[in-house]
C-alpha cells in the first residue's frame, strides 16, 4: 500500500509538472516564430518593391519601344516631306524657267509687233502720201525742222499744263525731250518759239537744278551762266520766255512746254 501512495504521489507530481509546463510559455519558441514572420513579412515587401520595379522597367521599356517608332516614324515623314520639297522646288525652278521663256518670247513678239507699229507709224508720219505717193520729210507734221533737229511746240489751253516732269514724259512718249540747247543759234530759235503769255510764263526746256547745279537732261552742266541769271535752286527748273531768254521757277508749277528730236535724213 506504501508503494502505491508513493506512485501515486509520483504520478501526480508528474502531472502536475506536465500541466505546468503546458501552462507556462517558451520563450524561446515565441521569439523564433516573430523572427521567421518579420522576415517574412521583409520578403514579401522587398518581392512586392521587386515586382513594382519590374512592372515600372517593363512599362519604360514599352514607352522607349514607343518613343523610338515615333521617332522613326517621324524621322521618315521627315525625309519624305525633304524629298517632296525638294521635288516642289525643282519644279518651281522648271516652272520660273519656263515663264521666263514664256516671257522673253511674248517680249520679243510685243517688240516685234511694237516695231513693226512703229516702222509703219514712221513711214506714215514722215512720208505721208499725197495723190498715191508718198513724200518723205526730216519731220513728222506738226514739228518744225531747224538745222538737224525738230521741235514740237505744244500750246495746250491751260487745264492741260504739265509740271517740268510731266511735260518730260509726254515728250518721251513722242520719241522726244525737252529741248537741250547747245549754241546760240539753237537758243534764238528756242526763244522765238516761246511766246509771252499770262504774266510772262513760258514754255519748259530741258534744263533744272540738280545738286545745285543747273544741268540740261543729257547731264551736261549749264556752261554759260549769262543764259540765265538767276542762281540754281533745288526743286526749280527752266523755262524760254520770248525775248527774255531763259527763267527759274519751281518744277511743280504748270506751263506749255517743247519737245525736240533728231531730224530724219531723207
Amino acid at each position: 500500500m506504501a508503494v502505491k501512495k508513493e506512485e501515486e504521489t509520483i504520478y501526480d507530481d508528474v502531472k502536475v509538472k506536465h500541466k505546468a509546463t503546458e501552462q507556462t510559455p517558451d520563450t524561446n519558441n515565441v521569439s523564433i516564430d516573430e523572427r521567421s514572420d518579420s522576415r517574412r513579412h521583409h520578403y514579401q515587401q522587398l518581392a512586392c518593391c521587386l515586382g513594382t520595379f519590374c512592372v515600372i522597367l517593363v512599362l519604360g521599356i514599352i514607352a522607349v519601344t514607343v518613343y523610338q517608332k515615333q521617332v522613326m516614324n517621324l524621322t521618315a515623314e521627315n525625309h519624305s516631306l525633304r524629298e517632296k520639297n525638294e521635288q516642289l522646288e525643282a519644279q518651281n525652278k522648271g516652272l520660273e524657267t519656263e515663264k521666263e521663256n514664256l516671257t522673253e518670247q511674248i517680249r520679243d513678239i510685243s517688240w516685234n509687233n511694237l516695231n513693226i507699229s512703229r516702222s509703219q507709224w514712221s513711214i506714215d508720219a514722215y512720208c505721208p502720201k499725197e495723190n498715191n505717193k508718198r513724200t518723205c520729210k526730216p519731220c513728222q507734221n506738226g514739228w518744225d525742222h531747224v538745222e538737224s533737229s525738230c521741235y514740237a511746240v505744244n500750246d495746250a489751253v491751260r487745264d492741260q499744263w504739265k509740271t517740268w516732269e510731266e511735260a518730260q514724259e509726254n515728250c518721251r512718249e513722242k520719241c522726244s525731250d525737252l529741248p537741250v540747247v547747245i549754241n546760240e543759234e539753237e537758243k534764238k530759235n528756242v526763244s522765238e518759239n516761246s511766246w509771252k503769255y499770262d504774266g510772262n510764263k513760258g514754255y519748259w526746256i530741258g534744263l533744272r537744278v540738280e545738286d545745285g547745279i543747273w544741268k540740261w537732261l543729257d547731264g551736261r552742266n549749264l556752261t554759260d551762266s549769262s543764259w540765265i541769271n538767276q542762281p540754281p535752286s533745288d526743286g526749280h527748273c527752266a523755262i524760254s520766255v520770248q525775248n527774255e531768254g531763259f527763267k527759274s521757277v519751281n518744277c511743280n508749277e504748270k506751263n506749255r512746254w517743247i519737245c525736240k528730236k533728231k531730224a530724219v535724213v531723207v
